[in-house]
């Protein structure tokens, strides 16, 4: 049996605009990283905090690492316990799942450590735990793309199911994020609790075309089913400049365009050799609204989260 592990958790692209809270993919450019070592007291212990966040708290039922691994541990019921060090490569309030990267990292490394490591889907039970302390509520979009890798459809909370969806040839997500933070519990809380039936109706046949279209390479179906109809219209408020962001992607190229997550990282599908062009114009829309940017082109790969020492 190991004593130690390091395990990194990508990013995610929460939603994909038309799947909220059941639909994610992942962005292997950034990820967290967590280091977990066995220790003889029970219990987990939070050592530190490095890189893009050090203000995060080291309490571990405050914190979405420390959390989802003390869940594990007590489900478990082991007679040992961790300690462990989180290196943030994902900005705070991004809209990129890295409160779910730290949980994912946490759990798949401290399963690394036990004497009969557990399947992931047992895992993600353990990392929805944290996400809680994040959100203030469950929600597996994030979690299950960095758990599984690529892109991934849950069903269910109580007892997931999930479903790696293959991503058309030569696609790739565009990334933009403006220099500001969203807290993601005031992005759900600004969101209607009911919907119009025919929003309803818009949205579901929206979900289905793209998930058809994915697994038949239909890019002009994509392109068509793209397009939220319930969550964008309410969360745009809170990204200055997200109007001409998304026509600035549109207009040159783009598969489709919305919001990261709970935001504020904007992104964009499309094909590889219009990814420049597109990049170009929604970090230039976001400039003419006094913000600065962070850009990453990712493709969308199929490895999630992994042991990496």
């Amino acid at each position: 049996m190991r004593n130690s592990a390091t395990a990194f958790a990508p990013a995610t692209v929460g939603n994909v605009g038309i799947g909220f809270d059941i639909l994610g993919h992942t962005v292997e450019a950034i990820g967290d990283r967590v280091y977990v070592e066995r220790s003889a007291a029970r219990g987990v212990r939070i050592l530190g905090i490095t890189g893009l966040d050090v203000s995060l708290p080291l309490e571990t039922e405050r914190n979405t690492a420390g959390q989802a691994l003390k869940s594990l541990v007590e489900a478990e019921r082991l007679d040992y316990g961790f300690d462990m060090r989180i290196e943030k490569g994902i900005p705070l309030g991004s809209g990129l799942g890295g409160s779910a990267a730290s949980a994912v990292a946490a759990v798949v490394a401290g399963n690394a450590l036990l004497e009969k490591p557990l399947s992931k889907l047992e895992l993600l039970k353990f990392a929805m735990q944290g996400e809680k302390v994040a959100s203030g509520s469950v929600h597996v979009d994030n979690i299950a793309p960095s758990l599984f890798g690529g892109l991934v459809l849950t069903v269910g909370i109580d007892h997931p199911r999930t479903k790696q969806i293959p991503v058309p040839p030569g696609i790739r997500c565009v990334l933009v994020h403006p220099h500001m933070f969203l807290s993601t519990k005031e992005a759900r809380r600004i969101l209607s609790k009911t919907v119009e039936l025919s929003d309803l109706v818009w949205q579901c046949a929206n979900l289905a075309g793209f998930i058809s279209a994915c697994y038949t390479n239909d890019l002009d179906m994509i392109r068509d089913a793209f397009e939220d109809v319930v969550v964008e219209p309410q969360r745009q408020a809170l990204i200055p400049g997200f109007r001409a962001v998304k026509a600035g992607a549109m207009s040159n190229g783009a598969l489709g365009c919305s919001i990261s997550g709970a935001g504020p990282t904007v992104f964009a599908w499309c094909e590889e050799p219009a990814a420049a062009a597109i990049s170009k114009a929604m970090v230039a829309a976001f400039a003419a609204n006094g913000l600065d940017c962070d850009l990453w082109v990712s493709s969308i790969e199929t490895q999630g989260a992994r042991v990496i020492d």
